[in-house]
């Protein structure tokens, strides 16, 4: 006699993808801001505007090398009728102006004569100078709330005299659905943990003592679980987080993808993903990379471009799905579509996404191209 499991997890109904974003958005709110240096912020987003307290520079400087002048002296300057120039400074990039020079003569524009400096030909005001304030005016915002701070932010912060900033890091608790030991879980496992590290968060991975403890952990804003979504003998993630707290979502019209679930306990979110590595990148992709912006503040719009399919991709009526494509030049080719094997996760460098009402695209369409993973 066969004997049926108790109480297997079951989906009775997959919840179209626009309105399980729609729920991230009303659950995941902007952790609290921290101080940090400026110096130990690279990655994460700023939770407040980062304003000029004092124009920048404070005082005019120089643009290039050269000679800081008075600008109208030098108007009927030539090298057959050198002009006089009762003050000219040499000046290095950088350096401030003084007195009332207005301008930055190049280095062979000026010569010295019997120790009198002359020019050989006119500049104007303001040539070869940054005017005070050109940089940025007082009260002018440098960077905007919600901004991810990557490299090139951090340098034009420190330039403009900035040391320290208000940031959001949430911390998101990754854990297993069960202890390591499968590749596929495992390989999800540390790609989520990854991206969760680039996109500014902080992915706690140490191993709790068993799930129920990982969705009680009140040190972090949410729990990412990977794996036990589904209706097998030991599936019980979404089991577990209905004993705890609450699930939302459990089974959502994405392809692949169809097991995520998600929930909350207390006011953490939490983002169940299956167990299988293309389907956990699939429901990473769209959802959690949400909820982890939310949790974060971030106002960044999603990186993407286009290219043009080398030839047809077919989706089912109904489903959202993401089809990874290898991206060539202006081009891109679909490499699987339904399940996706792991010869392909190794080829694919972008998604495309396919809408629900869709039943795919022709070759030759021009579609939008999502960061791989």
């Amino acid at each position: 006699m066969v004997v049926e499991p108790d109480r297997p997890q079951r989906i009775a109904r997959l919840t179209p993808l626009g309105d399980v974003l729609a729920r991230i958005d009303a659950l995941a709110k902007p952790v609290p801001p921290r101080a940090s240096d400026l110096s130990g912020a690279v990655g994460w987003t700023l939770a407040e505007d980062v304003v000029a307290n004092a124009p920048i520079p404070a005082t005019a400087r120089a643009l290039r090398d050269g000679w800081a002048v008075r600008a109208d002296v030098t108007t009927d300057a030539g090298t057959y009728a050198p002009a006089p120039l009762p003050s000219a400074v040499r000046v290095d990039v950088g350096q401030p102006l003084a007195g009332d020079a207005d301008a930055v003569a190049p280095l062979d524009a000026v010569t010295i004569r019997n120790g009198v400096a002359q020019a050989l030909a006119p500049v104007g005001p303001g040539d070869g100078v940054l005017a005070a304030g050109a940089d940025a005016a007082r009260g002018a915002t440098l960077l905007a709330a919600g901004r991810p701070l990557e490299r090139l932010q951090i340098e034009v912060l420190a330039a403009a005299g900035v040391t320290a900033v208000r940031v959001r890091t949430p911390r998101l608790r990754l854990v297993r659905a069960r202890r390591s030991g499968d590749a596929f879980i495992d390989a999800a496992f540390a790609c989520v943990a990854d991206a969760i590290g680039s996109m500014g968060g902080v992915a706690v991975t140490a191993e709790p003592d068993g799930l129920a403890s990982a969705l009680a952990d009140a040190a972090v804003d949410a729990v990412v679980v990977v794996g036990g979504t589904g209706s097998g003998r030991n599936d019980a993630t979404v089991h577990t987080l209905a004993s705890m707290g609450e699930v939302h979502v459990h089974g959502i019209a994405l392809l692949p993808g169809e097991t995520t679930a998600l929930g909350t306990v207390g006011a953490r979110p939490v983002l169940a993903l299956p167990g299988r590595l293309d389907a956990a990148l699939a429901a990473w992709h769209l959802l959690g990379h949400v909820m982890l912006a939310r949790l974060a503040g971030s106002r960044e719009a999603a990186r993407l471009r286009t290219a043009k399919l080398t030839h047809k991709v077919s989706s089912t009526v109904g489903l959202s799905e993401l089809v990874p494509v290898r991206c060539e030049g202006g081009f891109a080719s679909p490499i699987a579509s339904g399940y996706v094997p792991l010869s392909a996760l190794a080829q694919a460098n972008g998604w495309i996404l396919i809408a629900p009402a869709s039943e795919g695209y022709p070759a030759h369409t021009e579609v939008m191209i999502r960061p791989w993973p």
